[in-house]
């Protein structure tokens, strides 16, 4: 389809530090999850009110990935910008699943550390309360991007 675009950005924590990988290639993947969070105040009850998401960021821009195991960790403040892919995979039991992930690859794909060095605050929740987080993807799993 012409004249679509398939952009994502997002602010937001990293809730632990990237997992890192290497390709039979030799090529460096990282993968994390992001909080983003939106706070407001309830109408009803006046008490203030947050709400988290999770989303799973994957960087196969090399140079970004290396950028991310040097100075990324669990509650590092990070601006990305990437796309937006679904995959498939199948679990241990073989039932087929579908996840979607931000994609970080080639020119368009942005991250940008917020924190000063060192720097870093643990994110609104835990990740792992959202139930289990499907595999690491390899580069097979993206081949288009």
């Amino acid at each position: 389809m012409a004249g679509s675009i398939n952009k994502v950005i997002l602010i937001g924590h990293l809730g632990a530090a990237p997992d890192i990988r290497t390709t039979d290639r030799g090529r460096t993947i990282a993968s994390f999850s992001l909080a983003t969070s939106k706070s407001w105040k309830d109408q009803g009850t006046g008490e203030r009110r947050e709400r988290t998401e999770w989303h799973r960021v994957v960087i196969f821009n090399e140079n970004l990935a290396k950028l991310a195991q040097q100075y990324l960790k669990k509650g590092s403040k990070a601006y990305l910008e990437g796309e937006l892919a679904t995959r498939k995979w199948t679990d241990n039991s073989g039932i087929d699943h579908y996840t979607t992930e931000i994609v970080l690859q080639g020119f368009n794909a942005s991250l940008t550390m917020l924190d000063s060095k060192g720097a870093g605050g643990p994110p609104p929740a835990d990740p792992g309360a959202y139930g289990d987080m499907p595999p690491g993807p390899d580069e097979t799993q993206y081949a288009g991007y």
